[in-house]
């Protein structure tokens, strides 16, 4: 019996088991119509004499339900709509909760957001043990919170603390941790699940859901922990006033859909159910319609998107197949994409450093990882093992000549690089491609000493590579179109959101960071404490502040760079008088526990005599938060327009995921093109020249940013502007790259 989606199949032991099976869909996700179709089926097993329990599972392959359909909830407009919506959902799964027979979820993949209320609502929970089961609430990752009733549920399942920590962070837990926890009631292997499930439910027959006496909590001590802070009102003004300020140190308020779960949670916790149901509600539809939601939605569709995209706009283009990578540079780099190679793609590397010390350590670095994936219980010893033996190492070419794609992180040095292009087209297939993991030195220059620049091309890495998200790939004017389209899919592989970006000195990730940059360095040079410098940014939104990024990339490094850019893109990358004087003083960064902050001993924070090296007083009292904020970041989003006005960008939504994965920038404002968008190009502009009148040409506005203020046009939408139509320089990328 099919009822839109869902089946049942009844059992002759009495259990139905409804089967979730959305037609041309890869996952199952809960539509507008879900409502009605789940009561629908409920009414059917109501009536029917000869159900006497039900199993709820899915039909896909590897996931349960995903959530609820992303797209229908970005189309609502209003708050109320998208209270009604969260009340229809609540609806469905009182539907289930009070159905009259036993139901149980039995979760193979994925069973998230709404999937996961709809099996919190379930009378109880089987999961397998695969590696692709995962149980979440990730809600407040899109800006939003649980709005079918997993406010509720959660917290009165499994504790409230535990509850928290899952909405408040949207992380995913594996089927082990969810039983520990207590969200499933049994752990099996899949070939047993529905009929562990379907044991399960006949258990339950005539059996009310037990609730615990205060003597038998009392036996438990994780339970005299949540009774002593959840369960009287002294507890609960401690536990949810650290909650919030634990939240508040990651997200400085910026984000209002973890403030609002704290609400709803302490809501339910002290009115009821019903009362927490209803502030759920409100809840739902009032951050359906802020920004953040908006945003963070937007930065969800951009990388689902990602994930179909070729990074060539020539749709018979394929990639070729790659069965071994070549790693040229044993480094924390080199090494790091070795492991992702191995572990992500699944794909065998052939390890070269210049000697035996170099090849050990990276060896090292990448059995640390995998030691680390061991410890956190996702690899076995065993796997581990195995995982490990996939990359092999030399000092010399041996074992490259069979390589299809070889990617080089060794030193920043040209001549370095383009010898070592030769050295490969030597030893290894005629059409082996090259890639660059350089962060700064012009992939044309280096494809100059190639006999087939077609197969030469960047994959700029972010470290550390394993935990970074961005893959950022740059190609020439003469880099062949299946080269790309290859290396777009390796990255993928390697678990990667993968931006495809012209050539260019920075490219683009590197050449808008270096501004907002330059900045801070300017405010620093004005005499603005450092730290309050680095707060404004942090409360802006980016993760760590400009001045604590620049002794961590290390501060003769960001020298190096600002001359590059400098001679590049000339006046407005200059930077101020006397940073200089930075190295002259020894000043490196962290690596050598000699920069801008103290590091080592006990003392933290700022290294005060930072000031005497630069010749400047402190003044807390001549910049404002805001206006370091704006400063900072107007140079970023200037520059990011100036690549899409050049071409250097394929579309702003590529824009928009490096600026978040690759730089932090605030994946609430959505990304810097989203961000104008928002405030609107106008505001931006007029900010510009007024900070250009008073501070000078660095703060001169993108030709694009003029273009779009006077048209009306925006980045995104319908009346989107394209790429490289306003201040491109004559001549095109491979121009460009050599500016």
């Amino acid at each position: 019996m099919t009822h839109e989606g869902l089946t049942i199949d009844k059992r002759s032991d009495g259990v139905a088991v409804v089967r979730m099976d959305l037609p041309g869909e890869s996952m199952n996700t809960l539509k507008r119509d879900f409502v009605d179709t789940f009561d629908e089926v409920f009414t059917t097993l109501e009536n029917d004499a000869d159900v006497k329990a039900v199993v709820f599972t899915s039909g896909k392959k590897d996931s349960f339900i995903a959530g609820a359909d992303i797209t229908m909830l970005q189309s609502v407009k209003t708050a109320e709509d998208g209270e009604r919506v969260s009340k229809a959902g609540h609806g469905a799964m009182d539907r289930i909760e009070k159905f009259s027979k036993p139901v149980v979820a039995a979760i193979h993949g994925v069973a998230l957001g709404g999937g996961l209320e709809v099996a919190l609502a379930c009378h109880a929970r089987v999961a397998t043990d695969s590696s692709k089961t995962k149980l979440g609430l990730p809600e407040s990752q899109l800006g939003l919170l649980p709005g079918g009733g997993g406010t509720q549920r959660l917290p009165r399942l499994i504790g409230v603390q535990p509850a928290l920590e899952m909405m408040l962070t949207g992380k995913q837990v594996p089927a082990v941790k969810a039983l520990k926890l207590g969200l499933v009631d049994d752990v099996v292997p899949r070939s047993i699940l529905i009929e562990t499930a379907a044991e399960l439910a006949l258990a339950r027959i005539g059996k009310k859901p037990k609730r615990d006496s205060f003597i038998d909590q009392l036996k438990d001590k994780d339970a005299i922990t949540e009774f002593a802070l959840a369960k009287n009102p002294v507890g609960r003004k401690i536990l949810f006033d650290q909650a919030r300020k634990n939240l508040h140190k990651q997200t400085r308020g910026n984000y209002p859909a973890q403030d609002l779960i704290i609400d709803i949670v302490r809501t339910g916790l002290e009115r009821g159910f019903e009362a927490g149901l209803d502030a759920e509600a409100r809840g739902f539809g009032k951050l359906l319609t802020t920004p953040e939601a908006a945003n963070l939605m937007s930065v969800f569709f951009a990388t689902t998107a990602l994930k179909k995209d070729s990074g060539v706009d020539d749709p018979s283009v394929k990639p070729r197949p790659i069965d071994k990578v070549g790693m040229l540079g044993a480094g924390l780099m080199g090494a790091g994409i070795a492991y992702v190679t191995t572990a992500s793609a699944k794909i065998p590397v052939r390890l070269k450093d210049r000697d035996r010390d170099g090849v050990l350590a990276g060896l090292r670095y990448i059995r640390r990882i995998i030691d680390g994936q061991v410890k956190r219980k996702r690899l076995t010893e065993r796997q581990a093992d195995q995982l490990t033996l996939q990359t092999t190492a030399t000092t010399g070419y041996e074992g490259f000549q069979d390589a299809d794609v070889v990617i080089e992180a060794v030193f920043e040095d040209l001549p370095l690089k383009q010898t070592i292009v030769r050295d490969i087209e030597e030893v290894g297939k005629d059409d082996v491609i090259f890639a660059s993991n350089t962060s700064s030195l012009p992939i044309t220059k280096i494809a100059e000493a190639s006999k087939h620049p077609e197969t030469v091309i960047g994959m700029h890495y972010f470290s550390p590579v394993h935990k970074m998200p961005l893959l950022e790939i740059i190609v020439t004017d003469k880099t062949a179109d299946w080269v790309t389209a290859t290396c777009v899919d390796l990255g993928k592989r390697q678990g990667k959101h993968v931006i495809v970006v012209h050539d260019g000195v920075g490219f683009y990730t590197s050449r808008i960071l270096s501004p907002l940059m330059n900045e801070a360095a300017h405010l620093v040079a004005e005499g603005v404490p450092i730290e309050k410098i680095d707060t404004a940014m942090l409360d802006w939104g980016f993760p760590v502040g400009p001045i604590k990024l620049t002794d961590e990339v290390g501060i003769d490094v960001g020298a190096k760079v600002g001359v590059i850019m400098l001679e590049a893109f000339g006046e407005r990358m200059s930077g101020p008088e006397g940073m200089e004087n930075l190295i002259k003083d020894n000043r490196l960064g962290r690596k050598n526990g000699r920069g801008f902050y103290l590091y080592g001993g006990k003392k933290k924070g700022v290294d005060e005599s930072v000031y005497d090296v630069l010749g400047v007083t402190p003044d807390n009292k001549n910049v404002s938060a805001e206006d370091i904020a704006w400063r900072c970041a107007l140079r970023l989003v200037d520059e990011a327009c100036r690549c899409f006005g050049e071409g250097i960008l394929r579309s702003a939504r590529d824009g928009d995921v490096g600026a978040v994965f690759g730089l932090g920038f605030p994946p609430f404002r959505g990304g810097p093109f989203r961000f104008v968008d928002q405030v609107g190009a106008k505001e931006i502009l007029g900010r510009l020249r007024e900070l250009e009148k008073k501070l000078g040409p660095r703060f001169s506005p993108a030709p694009i940013l003029e273009q779009i203020a006077r048209t009306g046009q925006t980045f995104h939408g319908p009346d989107a502007v394209q790429p490289g139509t306003a201040g491109a320089h004559p001549g095109g990328p491979a121009a460009r790259a050599t500016a």
